[in-house]
């Protein structure tokens, strides 16, 4: 008997294909960069599979970006990766510990220009219309696609005024991030139209650069369609010393919550220092597969879950 899955897993090779054709036409440069690197990332809400045996610790990627803003630093202007990704304990309808990523970075370009490609790339994979065979709702994303800030969504969907979804976001996190999950993502479920949500406070900037016109904010934003949240991207910080300060901070909020303490990677530091004016975006290509297929969940997507191992 063939499962619905073999069905998917054609579509998910014709997407592909289809993925990397849409960058090729757009000038992209298809790069492969290590899997197993110095550093993971240091973000609190990372977790990295360690590998040891020489002499000193590397992990499995949790992306590709360190290494493919080294190559923007030696001056390719327009990469793309199609590559796999490593993610302990991560595990539910859209998380497997082993995912694909879809990351590209523009150098010379703005934050704007990758939501762009964003956009292009899912009306372009979606025929301009997601399906969703469970609740038989429909996504247009054929017309442009909605914006929101993140204020503008708490205020909205969560009843937080501005000040306090900074503060939250400074002084709070799990109670910022439990309204994000419990509020304003179910909110987004019933959105008949993809949403950008936008302008991450600071203090949630991860590797994007502050708002010039107002620093309490990042130039970041995440994709939402139909309530999945499909990508992360930053307008890129390319400043040196701030992302040292930022990885300092990671590493000591690492350690005071009993995690891992992850290396800071000096040659990506450096890289920093070189880096263009540039732009980049992280997309989860199991998910996007699946929305084409009519799912919010990613199984389906897989030739096989980390349960089927």
């Amino acid at each position: 008997m063939v499962k619905r899955r073999n069905k998917w897993l054609h579509e998910r090779a014709a997407l592909t294909a289809q993925v990397r054709a849409f960058f090729a036409s757009r000038d992209f440069l298809e790069v492969e960069t290590p899997l197993l690197v110095p550093s993971p990332g240091l973000d609190t809400h990372l977790d990295a599979f360690e590998l040891t045996g020489d002499e000193r610790a590397r992990y499995l990627i949790t992306s590709p970006e360190y290494q493919m803003k080294r190559l923007l630093a030696e001056g390719y202007e327009r990469i793309v990766q199609v590559c796999k990704c490593f993610r302990r304990a991560e595990r539910g309808s859209r998380h497997n510990p082993e995912f694909t990523m879809v990351e590209w970075y523009r150098a010379n370009a703005g934050v704007e220009s990758v939501m762009d490609d964003t956009e292009a790339l899912v009306r372009a994979l979606t025929n301009g219309k997601v399906h969703l065979l469970d609740d038989a709702m429909v996504v247009d994303t054929a017309a442009p696609f909605l914006h929101m800030t993140v204020t503008e969504a708490f205020k909205l969907y969560a009843g937080v005024d501005e000040p306090t979804v900074l503060k939250l976001a400074t002084h709070d996190e799990e109670q910022y991030f439990r309204l994000l999950v419990d509020r304003i993502e179910p909110a987004f479920e019933r959105f008949t139209q993809p949403v950008f949500l936008t302008d991450y406070p600071a203090t949630q900037a991860s590797l994007a650069r502050k708002r010039p016109d107002d620093p309490r904010y990042a130039e970041r934003f995440e994709l939402y369609v139909a309530g999945v949240e499909l990508c992360n991207g930053f307008g890129e910080l390319t400043d040196a010393g701030e992302q040292r300060a930022r990885l300092e901070r990671d590493q000591e909020a690492r350690r005071s919550s009993g995690l891992p303490v992850y290396p800071i990677d000096e040659l990506f530091l450096a890289a920093v220092a070189e880096l263009p004016p540039c732009a980049g975006n992280a997309l989860g290509l199991d998910r996007l597969v699946a929305l084409c297929c009519g799912s919010r969940t990613i199984d389906g997507t897989l030739s096989f879950t980390i349960d089927e191992l």
